[in-house]
């Protein structure tokens, strides 16, 4: 690993962005990289001759600057215009790469690195993270960038930011994840856990954890690899003690990484789940669910319905009862009451004999349909439809529905019921304009345009099932003024 010093001054800082700064000045030279001058509007315009008292030209003309930015200047102009030069060539390098323009990124980024090696201002300007964001987005999109480019360029970033250097080494790792170099970034999460340099070590002590979690991520990565041959060898009637020795190394390691960054709060959903997945096959299964539970109930760490989630399942994994499962899913409703996970709550509350719970179940479901992602899930509205209709033929707590109606009907007529959405839903999907018939019916009375469509379309197909329907829904007729607030006489 090279040594860890840090770079001053605007010099520093263009040397470490070389990787990139070199392909365009190779380009220039007739290099390796004629991509690089391959500008937006074509090649870049020569340079004029040198003239005497011309040593502050910048190194490069490209197209599109303003022409101060190029034209021979003295000491003094070109101190007083460095700042605005500089704004000017980075919203020039924004544009760019907001277009994905990455080759014309490529050149206003050389020229910005030039232009600080000439900067002869006083004032100090930090500008190595700025060249480490644009020049490793530039790298990583550019299409004839190599992994061998952006490797040096990264390392040199390591050296010139002391003060972020455990962030560039997280990037690097990721970007070679990215690439399939596994073992690679292995080596580099390891090479940055054991770095050391006096307070700054101190000063990055969260990236540090981020880093030895990360390193057990792939520990894990490791011991699930290992456990996958190690069970095809037992299914082949086959032994391989190295293997399975291999496998209990990765365990531990990434055991003792994982379980310190989920003690800390915050959101650690994959760490979460590999550790408790190294649990569960291990047979520990108490100290998985005290894991999930507290990942799930702390109140230092941020709301998280996924950590809910998680429990959840693992509770239905282990077979515990319907009341902790249903505990679980409450707090989850409360959180996201969208949640996919609703169907299987509401189907829990309707089966329950108490009436509280199936109260809840009503609300559930009603919640649910209020959003957009579940207008066509039949599942959903096949729910409902079965459970307002067990309150009507039950003839008990008709209220439960009036009250979930009347936040709703001045809106879910045109949300969910209209004309248009019965064709649509008639033609692309027959049970849901069923199950979503059944409640229109019972909401909105036999007058309902929904209702009126689709059970048209079913009596004209000789469906049986909407014949019922029809019947059913002008039986119940009173259930419909009941809930609407209307009146025999009234109607």
């Amino acid at each position: 690993m090279p040594p860890c010093r840090r770079v001053g001054g605007h010099v520093g800082a263009a040397r470490a962005a070389a990787p990139v700064a070199a392909a365009v000045t190779a380009a220039r030279r007739g290099g390796p990289f004629p991509w690089a001058m391959d500008g937006f509007v074509g090649r870049a315009a020569p340079r004029p001759a040198a003239q005497a008292g011309s040593a502050l030209l910048p190194a490069l003309h490209l197209p599109l600057l303003p022409p101060h930015l190029y034209r021979p200047a003295t000491s003094h102009e070109y101190k007083l215009n460095f700042r605005k030069s500089k704004e000017a060539c980075l919203s020039y390098i924004q544009d760019a790469m907001l277009q994905k323009q990455w080759k014309r990124a490529a050149e206003f980024l050389t020229f910005y690195i030039e232009s600080l090696e000439k900067d002869f201002s006083t004032e100090y300007v930090g500008p190595s993270e700025m060249i480490w964001r644009i020049g490793t987005e530039i790298l990583c999109h550019h299409s004839h960038s190599s992994m061998k480019e952006f490797n040096s360029f990264i390392e040199q970033m390591k050296t010139l930011g002391v003060k972020r250097y455990l962030k560039v080494c997280l990037e690097h790792a990721f970007h070679l994840l990215c690439n399939g170099r596994t073992d690679e970034a292995y080596q580099n999460l390891s090479l940055a856990e054991s770095w050391r340099f006096g307070e700054q070590t101190t000063a990055q002590d969260k990236e540090l954890k981020l880093i030895q979690a990360y390193r057990g991520l792939l520990d894990y990565y490791s011991w699930s690899k290992q456990k996958n041959v190690l069970l095809e060898y037992e299914r082949g009637g086959f032994e391989d003690l190295s293997v399975e020795q291999e496998m209990h190394s990765s365990f531990r390691k990434a055991a003792v990484n994982l379980k310190e960054i989920i003690q800390i709060p915050g959101v650690w959903d994959l760490f979460v789940k590999c550790y408790v997945d190294l649990l569960e096959f291990y047979g520990d299964h108490d100290e998985a669910r005290q894991v999930l539970s507290e990942y799930a109930y702390n109140s230092k760490f941020p709301a998280n319905p996924n950590a809910h989630v998680y429990l959840y399942q693992f509770l239905k994994r282990h077979g515990e009862p319907k009341k902790s499962l249903i505990s679980v899913l409450k707090i989850l409703h409360d959180i996201v009451p969208s949640h996919e996970l609703m169907i299987d709550f509401n189907i829990m509350l309707q089966k329950s004999k108490k009436r509280k719970k199936r109260r809840l179940g009503l609300e559930v479901i009603f919640a649910a349909l209020d959003y957009a992602g579940w207008k066509e899930n039949v599942k959903a509205w096949s729910c409902l439809a079965r459970q307002v209709k067990q309150i009507i033929i039950s003839e008990k707590h008709p209220d439960w529905i009036k009250q979930e109606w009347n936040s709703r009907k001045d809106w879910w007529p045109t949300f969910h019921f209209s004309r248009y959405l019965a064709k649509r839903n008639w033609q692309e999907n027959e049970s849901l304009a069923y199950e979503k018939a059944v409640v229109a019916g019972i909401l909105l009375g036999k007058d309902c345009k929904y209702f009126k469509y689709v059970s048209h379309q079913g009596c004209k197909d000789q469906k049986k099932r909407f014949r019922t329907l029809k019947k059913f829904v002008n039986k119940h007729s009173s259930v419909y003024l009941r809930i609407s607030g209307l009146s025999d006489s009234s109607v």
